[in-house]
């Protein structure tokens, strides 16, 4: 009799730990249940803030971009980890800021004479992404497009969450990809035959058929476009809608950036068709701000890809998932970093437990995002938040309002990008302690960064940096005052 009643207390006692622990989970996730939607980011490259419809741009077309902005909601204040393109995406895949692992810089090729070795020439070993996590709890994952995260076997998006992978390795490629000269493969294997010619309707036609692939299961796909980074190539009956514009370049600029919106809105029309659009969560955006090299366009923005003016950091944000998510536009400051937490909080998941350090110096794993979801609901306000940056010898802190620049080739700066959109009001000497108090922040944040720089870019893009200097010389009117 006794161990019956034994028995009996022993499954009580289970059943209110699990209830204890059901409501603790319940809790973490702002006590939301979702029925755990598909996941579709849409990355574009390089482009410019002021170089869709919605935006105020008067000749590029963005008709599919500029329904999902009707029907979404836009993010005013949305940032990037990193202002190019390689630890731009290493931040955003991992939820964490890419310094923390190393990855601060464009990856150059490697080759025996650097000090590094090829392995840890990409993202490491260790750092988990988004479809790692989704993987883990029953989602089917896909990349589609753009890797540039490294080349060897332990980099290859197949070993790192993506169960499917269509693209291409490095970080360019032409936009006529041809047979036996090109290095676009399916989950490792050269392809040599391209139901479309021009790359972003190829990688569109990939995730149409991903898309149409995958029902049963709960599934997140990155298309990670390469459109509009250079080279600046166009199909010609995509030039012909631009006869307007008089500058060669900006006239292929405008084509691509069609291209990748038409590419958008065949994706959306085949949710639609398979009855999936009501259940997938979408969020486009750019990987770093416009490039003076493409033709783009920052909007009312000073500086560029590769520096830390908000030309180069502040990029346009869109979300959409229909009955969950307001419409509309929020001033709230967000982060590619929010991404990972945010999906996680949408498919009622916890990352996988992951430790830094080594031995008896581990720790739990640090994410610098936040689950925005109950942000973009309309039901919390943002955080102050505060972001870190570094990049071949510049760095940058945006405490709140307060921005601080440190730069190699000529003196900090200070500005408040929220009240100087074009940032050409420098207040250092105007408010000295808290110039003095946000460089004693930032100086405090790159004592404690756990790694040095595992990678430098190359002496290319130093060079190509360097030229961009005077992009922290605002100027007066936009390089496209009619855009």
């Amino acid at each position: 009799m006794l161990k019956k009643y034994n028995l009996i207390y022993f499954l009580l006692l289970f059943l209110l730990i699990v209830s204890f622990d059901a409501n603790a989970q319940k809790k973490i996730w702002n006590e939301i249940k979702f029925k755990s939607p598909n996941i579709l980011i849409i990355l574009a490259d390089d482009m410019g803030q002021g170089d869709m419809g919605f935006l105020g741009s008067k000749k590029i077309r963005t008709p599919n971009l500029n329904k999902l902005a009707s029907e979404g909601i836009y993010c005013n204040n949305a940032y990037v980890s990193a202002s190019v393109c390689a630890p731009s995406r290493a931040g955003l895949l991992t939820g964490r800021q890419p310094q923390r692992f190393g990855f601060e810089h464009n990856l150059p090729k490697w080759d025996k004479s650097m000090a590094n070795t090829p392995e840890s020439h990409g993202l490491k070993m260790g750092e988990l992404t988004i479809a790692d996590h989704l993987k883990n709890v029953g989602y089917e994952t896909a990349i589609i497009g753009k890797w540039h995260l490294g080349e060897m076997d332990v980099h290859h998006p197949n070993n790192r969450g993506f169960n499917y992978f269509c693209g291409m390795i490095g970080g360019a490629h032409p936009y006529f990809p041809e047979k036996g000269n090109n290095s676009i493969q399916r989950n490792g294997v050269v392809i040599n035959k391209f139901s479309s010619p021009y790359l972003t309707d190829f990688f569109t036609d990939e995730g149409v058929k991903w898309i149409q692939e995958h029902k049963k299961k709960p599934w997140f796909l990155f298309m990670s476009y390469n459109a509009p980074h250079t080279p600046l190539q166009a199909k010609e009956e995509d030039l012909a809608l631009f006869s307007n514009i008089n500058d060669k370049g900006r006239k292929t600029y405008a084509a691509m950036v069609y291209s990748l919106d038409r590419g958008i809105g065949r994706l959306i029309k085949t949710l639609k068709k398979q009855g999936q659009l009501e259940n997938t969560l979408i969020v486009f955006l750019s990987d770093n701000g416009g490039a003076t090299t493409n033709h783009s366009w920052r909007g009312v923005f000073s500086g560029a890809k590769g520096n830390m003016r908000e030309g180069g950091i502040h990029i346009p944000m869109l979300w959409y998932w229909k009955g969950v998510l307001k419409s509309g536009r929020t001033d709230a400051v967000v982060s590619s970093l929010d991404l990972l937490p945010t999906f996680l909080a949408a498919a009622n998941a916890q990352p996988i437990e992951a430790y830094d350090g080594k031995e008896k110096k581990k720790h739990p794993r640090i994410y610098d995002g936040y689950n925005i979801l109950p942000v973009l609901q309309g039901k919390e306000n943002a955080q102050v938040r505060r972001f870190f940056w570094r990049l071949q010898g510049q760095s940058c802190v945006l405490d709140g309002k307060d921005k601080f620049i440190r730069l190699t080739h000529r003196p900090a700066q200070y500005f408040r990008p929220f009240e100087d959109l074009g940032e050409r009001n420098d207040l250092s000497e105007q408010h000295s302690e808290k110039f003095l108090e946000l460089y004693k922040m930032l100086m405090h944040w790159e004592s404690e960064l756990p790694t040095y720089p595992s990678f430098f870019t190359s002496p290319y893009w130093i060079k190509a940096s360097a030229e961009n200097y005077d992009d922290y010389i605002p100027v007066p009117e936009p390089e496209y005052p009619n855009p």
